[in-house]
Order: structure tokens, then C-alpha cells, then sequence
């Protein structure tokens, strides 16, 4: 069995994420951009995957066409491990975080797919080679930023009524925190991404201190630049709240220094940009080895969203691990309401075969001409 082909889509689409238009900080995402790859084979058997897109869709697109998808025809699809290695490898010149590592992403996810349909599984039940996986996986509600109390409130507020038990806001002020302690139960914990957002450690301790008493369960990413573990050391230690990091980190062993220098409580590697399935599972094995919780960044709806899914219930329900789901209504899904939250805020885990999901394909032929 040979790779045949490697093509790519980019879907664009337009979304609402409970504000009024130019509200909040989040100005330069117009679409949701989610890029599609499809690796084919000669024996009539695909997988999707899927590369880190937004903004950068068409940057990584171009990465895959040009240098990775090239590079795969003739290979075997079922040597994961030797084709991505390989790439990696080869490819390493071009930088081991951007585009051309969140192209590798997307192949990785593409032979894990590949892998499960021929198996006959579906990717939870082959990662976890026996064991219990879980039919169903807790979300949790990602809010865009707003910048504005009131906005915080509602939404916040309209998340928990959409059933999800835990809220991550994107604010960095601490009245945008008290609006939605004030609108959410006791019991629901609010965890908030700053995105990098103090230059000195010294801010990011202050707002930790500050916040505490609010039920936060972490701080993410507050310092830059991210890859500044000592500074993340230092709020972890004297700031009072657990810190999350390492959806920009972009190699397993980028979270063995991260950890080894004592930065974070949680680990946040992203499988379309960290290298896949399989970079992944190191990942999750270099938190087991240090005692960190890993908690996956998704904040997308494409093949790299339903990989976490099948990664998250083939860990059988470890502690505190939750699915990450951007909050926000997409006009065109990629798997149409397949993916939406039950009201006690879990999803289902697909039973089928690979990743258990194919794109809309009308949603796919809207663009393929893109």
C-alpha cells in the first residue's frame, strides 16, 4: 500500500461568538479557517488530518503542497513513525515550530485515521490498545476575548446553560473575572489564557494574587515569551495558582524542559502543531513521568479537534481532563452537528472506524476550488 496523493481545503467560516461586531479582541479572526488534508492510498483507503490554521491556513497549506505532500507519495501509510520521523528530519532546516511542523501535524492525524479504518477500530479504542475508553468526553467552554464585563457576563452565562461545568476566559483584567464568577455557580471553575500578555513576571504574579478567591483553577501562558520557563517557574511559585502552558510549543521534548525546569501543573500541546497523534502520546508520557495533567489545546473543529477527542477518551478519564471547545457558532461545520455539546455538556466519541467522521461534503465542495 502506497500514498497516492495529498490534497488540501481550506474552509472558511464565517462564525458568531456571542458579540456584537468589532466588540472584544479578537478582531483578526473574520473566519473560522480550518485546513483539511486528505492523504489518499493506491488501495482505495484515506484519512484526514488536519494542519494549525487561522490565520496561517494558506501559509501551511502552501508548506504541504510544496515541501511535505511531495515528499510522502510512494511512501507507506502504515509506518507512521518512519514517514513523520523522516519528514522532521529532512525538513528541519525550515524550523521546528510553524508551518511546516503544523504540516507534519496534519499527515500524523491523517495515517492515525488511515491506521483505525484498517484496523477496523476506531482511534480511542486502537490507542488504547484494550484498555477502557470513555464513550463520552466533558468539555469545557473556550470564550473568545470581549473586552467588556457585560459581554463576559452573558456569555459565560450562556455557557453553562449550554451545559458545559467549566468556563476558560481570554482577559487579562480582573473585573472581566469577577463578571463571570458573578453569572457562574461555585462548583464551576473558570480557568483564563492571557496569551502570553506580561513582558515581567512580576505583572503576572500580581493579576495571579489578584484573582485568587475567584475560583480559578489555572493561569495560562502568562508570560512572554512562552518559551520563558523560568519566568512561568516563577509565577507558579509565588503567584498562587496553578499555571497551564504549551500550545506553542511545537516538539515532545519542548514540554521535557518545560517540565524539567518545574514551569507548569498542566501541559497544553496542541496536535496541529506539535506533530500529531504521535508527538502527542510522547507528550503524554513526559507528564506522566513528571506528575502533570495533560490538557490538550483545541481550539479548532476539524480532524485535529476529533484526534483530541479520540486521544482524551483513550486515556479512560484521567483527572481534570477536559476537552477544549471554542465558543462560538461556525455557519458551516466541518461535521455538521455531529460534534455539538449533549446538555450536560459532553461529546460523543465517534465509534467508527479511523477518526469515525468524514467532512460535510457539501461543506467540502463549497471549496474545493479554494
Amino acid at each position: 500500500m502506497r500514498i497516492s496523493r495529498v490534497a488540501t481545503y481550506i474552509v472558511r467560516s464565517p462564525f458568531r461568538y456571542g458579540a456584537p461586531a468589532g466588540a472584544g479582541g479578537n478582531l483578526h479572526l473574520r473566519t473560522l479557517d480550518t485546513l483539511l488534508v486528505r492523504v489518499e492510498t493506491d488501495a482505495g483507503v484515506h484519512g484526514w488530518g488536519e494542519g494549525f490554521g487561522f490565520t496561517l491556513a494558506d501559509t501551511t497549506r502552501t508548506a504541504i503542497e510544496t515541501l511535505i505532500g511531495p515528499a510522502c507519495l510512494g511512501r507507506d501509510p502504515r509506518d507512521i513513525a518512519g514517514l513523520t520521523n523522516e519528514l522532521r528530519r529532512r525538513l528541519h532546516n525550515f524550523g521546528r515550530n510553524g508551518p511546516v511542523t503544523f504540516g507534519i501535524s496534519a499527515i500524523d492525524i491523517a495515517l492515525w485515521d488511515i491506521a483505525g479504518r484498517l484496523a477496523g477500530q476506531p482511534l480511542h479504542r486502537l490507542l488504547a490498545d484494550g484498555a477502557t475508553t470513555l464513550p463520552r468526553v466533558p468539555a469545557y467552554a473556550s470564550l473568545l476575548r470581549y473586552g467588556d464585563p457585560a459581554l463576559v457576563e452573558r456569555n459565560a452565562a450562556e455557557a453553562y446553560r449550554r451545559g458545559y461545568r467549566e468556563v476558560k476566559l481570554h482577559e487579562a483584567e480582573v473585573p472581566m473575572v469577577r463578571a463571570a464568577r458573578a453569572v457562574l455557580p461555585a462548583g464551576v471553575p473558570i480557568t483564563i489564557d492571557v496569551n502570553c500578555r506580561w513582558d515581567d513576571p512580576a505583572d503576572a504574579i500580581a493579576f495571579a494574587r489578584a484573582v485568587q478567591g475567584l475560583g480559578v483553577r489555572w493561569l495560562e501562558e502568562p508570560v512572554w515569551p512562552p518559551e520563558d520557563y523560568a519566568g512561568l517557574a516563577r509565577v507558579r511559585a509565588e503567584g498562587g495558582l496553578a499555571v497551564a502552558a504549551g500550545e506553542n510549543a511545537a516538539q515532545p521534548e519542548d514540554f521535557a524542559r518545560m517540565l524539567a525546569a518545574g514551569a507548569v501543573d498542566y501541559v497544553q500541546p496542541s496536535v496541529t502543531k506539535v506533530g500529531g497523534v504521535s508527538a502527542m502520546r510522547a507528550v503524554a508520557e513526559i507528564a506522566a513521568r513528571h506528575g502533570a495533567i495533560l490538557v490538550p489545546h483545541s481550539p479548532y473543529f476539524g480532524p485535529g479537534y476529533l484526534a483530541t477527542l479520540h486521544l482524551i477518551a483513550a486515556w479512560g478519564g484521567r483527572a481534570d481532563v477536559r476537552l477544549e471547545t471554542y465558543f462560538l457558532d461556525a455557519e458551516l461545520p466541518v461535521y455538521g452537528r455531529a460534534l455539538d455539546p449533549a446538555p450536560d455538556g459532553t461529546i460523543a466519541v465517534p465509534q467508527a472506524p479511523g477518526l469515525g467522521l468524514e467532512p460535510d461534503p457539501a461543506v467540502l465542495a463549497r471549496f474545493a476550488q479554494d
